[in-house]
């Protein structure tokens, strides 16, 4: 069973020669976040945790007033693999992870629910690069759909990207900001990361992509060419790999199989609605999460759970250059912003003065000369500053 990308193509990474870097350098075996016979619904350190919502309540996105397209009926149309390892190679791991989480269908449910507010979108977004459906359900397999999952090793996110990577993927870090948490920003990365390594290293071959995603290029091409020293053709099922490594296709094909046929498996999915939950607002000035959160009408802590990558409670254009926010609350956050920037714009020439400012701190904070915003202002003494006073920043 091979999968090849239908482009050879480089994507537009900041530095390709970064990438590659990464790519030889990851020769490391990531944590496993899916220990063997157990899915990470039972591994406490991948427990969902939702910043700003109470530990037992139920998560709001059980709310949402759902459409009649269905996820699962959408991602099973885009299944590519279901038919190919039946009959080939992958037969018998393939299907002694079926059999080891078919014995639990409780956790897939549990996961497939913690899917909700994302899986529509990712699978737009793979839907629109032409590739399998089952990489979709990567994020499964990764973290148990947890975008705040963090590995022993330092992987983190939806995707498990570790630092290094995900530094030469462009998604920044900070104390205040983790671009590995951000579904959209992190989704965006690991499918440029899987089709890089596919065309860069692979011929085009996604599962040796995912072999080297998980394990890194380095190992999987060392294992490539002991393979083709023996006489083999070097396929992901030929390869002698970390027993990590070895069951990660197996297991992501597993869990397709079961969301294939779940009532064969005795799953009960959760319906989730075919289109994104939620839309892109674009940050267009310093925002406070609370501020956000009632200008949108939903509490802080839904926004929170949405948007994992801020890691404190302020959004600022700089670092953030958006908030997700639920579908249908878009609008009236959008609306609170556009009115704040007309309000902005008619007190463009207007400073109000805060506690602890001094003449020297606002000449320098609008670029005007401390001379010319006391000359405009009629000030004769700097102290005389009061919080609240209204200073003109031009002379006319």
């Amino acid at each position: 069973m091979t999968y090849h990308t239908s482009r050879r193509r480089l994507l537009g990474f900041a530095s390709t020669l970064a990438m590659a870097g990464a790519l030889i350098a990851g020769a490391y075996t990531k944590a496993s976040t899916l220990p063997a016979g157990q899915l990470a619904s039972d591994t406490p350190s991948f427990a969902p945790v939702h910043r700003g919502e109470p530990a037992g309540r139920r998560t709001f996105w059980s709310h949402l007033q759902l459409q009649q397209a269905d996820a699962w009926s959408r991602l099973r149309d885009t299944f590519q693999w279901q038919d190919q390892w039946q009959d080939g190679a992958g037969h018998a791991r393939v299907q002694q992870w079926i059999d080891t989480y078919s014995a639990k269908p409780h956790n897939i449910a549990e996961i497939a629910e913690r899917a909700r507010p994302w899986l529509a979108w990712i699978l737009e977004r793979v839907e629109a690069r032409d590739l399998p459906g089952e990489l979709a359900l990567v994020p499964f397999v990764e973290s148990s759909f947890d975008p705040e999952a963090r590995s022993h090793f330092g992987a983190a996110g939806l995707w498990q990207i570790m630092p290094r990577t995900g530094d030469a993927l462009g998604l920044n870090r900070s104390g205040s900001w983790d671009g590995r948490l951000d579904v959209v920003r992190s989704t965006k990365a690991a499918l440029d990361y899987i089709e890089y390594q596919a065309d860069q290293w692979y011929e085009g071959n996604i599962e040796l992509s995912l072999a080297a995603y998980n394990a890194g290029a380095g190992t999987v091409n060392r294992a490539q060419r002991r393979a083709l020293a023996g006489g083999q053709q070097g396929h992901y099922w030929d390869l002698e790999l970390p027993n990590e490594t070895m069951d990660y296709v197996p297991k992501l094909l597993a869990i397709a199989a079961i969301i294939g046929e779940p009532e064969r498996y005795g799953v009960e999915l959760p319906r989730i609605d075919g289109t994104p939950a939620f839309a892109r607002v674009p940050v267009t000035r310093t925002l406070r999460l609370g501020e956000a959160a009632s200008l949108a009408g939903v509490p802080t802590g839904e926004l929170a759970a949405l948007n994992p990558g801020l890691r404190g409670d302020t959004a600022r254009p700089g670092q953030v250059g958006e908030l997700l926010v639920p579908a249908d609350r878009a609008e009236p956050l959008l609306a609170a912003l556009d009115s704040d920037a007309a309000s902005d714009g008619a007190m463009s020439d207007i400073h109000v003065v805060r506690r602890g400012d001094t003449l020297s701190t606002i000449a320098s904070e609008h670029a005007v000369a401390v001379t010319d915003l006391a000359r405009w202002n009629g000030i004769d003494s700097p102290n005389a500053l009061q919080p609240g006073q209204q200073l003109t920043l031009s002379g006319s």
